[in-house]
């Protein structure tokens, strides 16, 4: 093979959504981040490399050659990392799965959806912007909802619970094998299988 040139092309695009830095690190926001990280350490690859505004590496996953990427933009700007990736390496939207917090699930509850609006999501309505469709299957992590009178952003950037981490850290084991199930079988059986 000329100039040692990797065999296979990076056939599909995982993103886990959060904020970059320590201060958000284990928020109910980072619930996409700390799948990632955790999928990633599952296979013994750490998330280190930097490039397409984020820090990625690209591992064998489900069975595919995957991209797995944290987009360090922010949330607000998660499309831009994971356009510049997908355009890079001609992924098309139906192959980009995106991992994120949802507060309209309950705390550690699993949703697989095919494709959708942005919820009120805004990592999620800028990677629609950037991708220019809202068909791109993604995996939404329960985080609960504040209570009456709670402010949301302090909500999401806040810290969830003992209790809480502890579904939230089975709910990532689940949010793998979701992933996985996606990428192997396709939406529809992840659906039937997860939600």
């Amino acid at each position: 093979m000329p100039f040692g040139r990797q065999s296979a092309a990076v056939e599909w695009l995982v993103a886990g959504l959060g904020n970059p830095g320590q201060k958000y690190a284990n928020t109910r926001h980072n619930m996409g981040f700390l799948t990632v990280d955790l999928l990633a350490e599952d296979a013994g690859v750490k998330l280190n490399k930097i490039k397409f505004k984020s820090a990625y590496n690209i591992l064998p996953f489900a069975g595919a050659k995957c991209l797995v990427m944290k987009p360090q933009t922010y949330m607000n700007l998660s499309g831009e990392a994971v356009r510049e990736a997908a355009q890079f390496y001609k992924i098309p939207a139906d192959r980009v799965l995106v991992i994120y917090d949802d507060v309209s699930l309950p705390v550690g509850k699993l949703r697989v959806r095919p494709s959708g609006s942005a919820g009120g999501h805004n990592g999620i309505k800028n990677i629609i912007a950037h991708l220019g469709t809202q068909d791109f299957p993604r995996i939404k992590i329960g985080t609960g909802a504040p209570g009456e009178g709670e402010d949301m952003i302090g909500w999401v950037i806040g810290e969830p619970s003992q209790k809480e981490k502890a579904l939230l850290l089975e709910c990532f084991r689940q949010a793998i094998q979701a992933a996985e199930c996606v990428i192997r079988y396709g939406c529809q059986k992840a659906m039937n299988d997860f939600n």
